[in-house]
């Protein structure tokens, strides 16, 4: 009997080889698109569904908007409000994307869902399969790493260890319309990538406020926060004579605290709001990733209390910015991860 596999197909080259390598390897395949509810998403439903013909695949859609709104795009403006810089795509996995790929998976009566991610899952001597990543520039398992348990125990990523070069060879030999498909580089519900022009849209206008350097002295005045993160050098408006790069956000006074090179890096941070995958010590030694696009660091771990752990850097990380994700791996596993926490004053 043929395995019955639920797999996400958004319009991409990606999504579309995942669905015929399983398709290659005897499972039933049947195509989700989850529709966003935007005027964009009208393209990628099209190329959806003409993927679903290319390879001979049952399709369905499926509305998330609301659900969207409510948990990644409302949750998204209000962290920048707090001067923080959210992970859209890491809110959405659990709290959406998979969420509602495992509901309708459970409504057709299919054992399994999938997508077209970078990732590999492997065995862990706790006995749960975890995210495992290889190291390369292409491994999205930092943007999968708040999946749970159950969550994961379901998943298939037919991608895991092939390149980009490799998956669009595969989709011209096997006739598929999307091969030469550009990929999105746009947040799904921000196409113009403007972010600054959707917190206003979405909470309303800032206000303004002062840019100071790390003693509190007003350097200028900036247009709202949250056009702002930390690390950030262009864009900011200002001239001070040398290069000056954001350090901290201070929401509460409206201010964004400026420093010369080198103030924008950092040795410790405090994770909150942690998930762990896996049993660990009191204090351990592992690689932490802060962004998607960083190289992970090395550093020691020590789990706190109410959700919490504190990171010490063996040597210090470049902009560390409040409400992104911080991937924990040890020998390439993703162990836990938590929401950089605000930096103190």
């Amino acid at each position: 009997m043929k395995s019955k596999v639920l797999l996400g197909l958004s319009g991409g080259v990606d999504s579309a080889v995942a669905a015929a390598l399983l398709l290659q390897g005897g499972a039933e395949v049947i195509g989700l698109f989850l529709h966003n509810g935007s005027m964009c998403a009208d393209a990628d439903l099209a190329a959806a569904r003409a993927v679903s013909g290319d390879i001979g695949i049952a399709f369905r859609v499926a509305d998330i908007s609301a659900a969207l709104r409510e948990r990644v795009e409302l949750p998204f403006a209000e962290e920048y409000l707090r001067g923080r810089t959210p992970n859209p795509c890491v809110m959405c996995n659990p709290s959406v994307k998979f969420a509602a790929l495992c509901a309708e998976a459970d409504r057709i009566g299919a054992e399994w869902v999938a997508t077209g991610h970078y990732a590999q899952l492997r065995p862990h001597p706790c006995g749960s399969l975890l995210l495992w990543d290889d190291g390369s520039p292409r491994d999205q398992s930092y943007m999968l790493a708040r999946l749970g348990a159950d969550t994961l125990a379901r998943c298939r990523f037919p991608l895991g260890g092939l390149s980009k070069d490799e998956v669009r060879r595969i989709a011209r030999e096997k006739g598929i319309s999307v091969a030469e498909r550009p990929d999105s580089m746009e947040i799904c519900f921000i196409p113009d990538n403007d972010y600054a022009a959707f917190v206003e849209r979405t909470l309303g206008v800032p206000p303004e406020g002062d840019f100071v350097d790390a003693e509190g002295k007003a350097l200028g005045r900036h247009r709202g926060i949250h056009r702002y993160t930390v690390g950030q050098r262009k864009g900011l408006g200002i001239a001070l004579g040398y290069p000056a790069y954001v350090s901290r956000i201070d929401a509460v006074n409206h201010r964004v605290v400026l420093a010369p090179a080198g103030g924008e890096y950092r040795q410790e941070v405090v994770l909150r709001d942690c998930l762990w995958h896996a049993p660990l010590p009191v204090a351990f030694d592992a690689q932490v990733k802060v962004r998607h696009t960083k190289r992970p660091a090395t550093a020691e771990v020590i789990p706190g209390k109410g959700g919490t752990a504190e990171i010490r850097f063996e040597e210090p990380v470049r902009a560390p910015a409040p409400g992104q994700t911080a991937a924990i791996l040890r020998e390439g596993f993703v162990v836990g991860c938590g929401y950089i926490g605000d930096a103190e004053a």
